[in-house]
């Protein structure tokens, strides 16, 4: 894979760099990496991801017909908001997985990675929040590490220089991914759990429920 050799290692260096650096990408545009998400015209920050898979910042109503055009099947909205005022008109599928940057855990990005695979069985997927760089670009950058096996690098380095908007809640998700035990989420993915943790809060839920049933049998 392409590397773009401006973040460093993962460590503590990055957040020192971290402004400059995404400010340098701006008027760089010879440094992005062609393994990076691809603007799919100049709506929305409509990016490819794979081919069947799509980010961008919030869509409306217009942009239902390019939508239908790249037969997207499903919608992943990582906003409090709904999407039924905008999409309402059309068949595409609605999942909302709302969540805070800052407040991101494990099972959080594992319900947004299991959306992803379960959705794309039924045609390609766009995610999106508000601008397509906080929410969107972590959740992309997760994808990129456990589903498709990007080093954390380079996942960063998309994450933070891909052009989809500048935001100080890049750190929040910096700061994640750099703690993030990629082998313990593939595994929690693989066995259809919803945390690393079985002391999670949905993880006790799932626990209690399945206690109670077993009490009934």
């Amino acid at each position: 894979m392409f590397k773009i050799q401006l973040l460093p290692a993962l460590g503590l260096a990055l957040m020192a760099v971290f402004t400059t650096v995404h400010v340098q990408a701006d008027d760089s545009p010879s440094l992005r990496s062609p393994e990076w998400a691809q603007p799919v015209g100049n709506q929305f920050n409509l990016h490819q991801m794979t081919p069947t898979l799509y980010r961008s910042a919030l869509p409306d109503s217009d942009a239902v017909p390019t939508l239908e055009k790249l037969k997207i099947g499903t919608v992943i909205n990582f906003l409090p908001e709904s999407d039924a005022n905008w999409l309402k008109s059309s068949d595409i599928r609605q999942v909302q997985l709302s969540y805070r940057t800052n407040h991101v855990d494990d099972s959080d990005v594992l319900a947004a990675l299991r959306a992803i695979q379960q959705a794309e069985a039924n045609g390609p997927v766009l995610m999106h929040c508000k601008h397509g760089s906080d929410r969107t670009g972590l959740m992309a950058a997760m994808y990129r590490v456990v589903i498709q096996g990007w080093s954390k690098e380079d996942a960063l380095n998309e994450m933070t220089l891909g052009g989809f908007g500048t935001s100080n809640g890049f750190k929040d998700g910096v700061r994640y991914m750099m703690k993030a035990d990629i082998d313990k989420l593939r595994t929690a993915l693989a066995n259809g759990d919803c945390s690393t943790s079985a002391f999670a809060l949905c993880s006790m839920k799932d626990w209690i429920t399945t206690t109670g049933e077993e009490k009934k049998l």
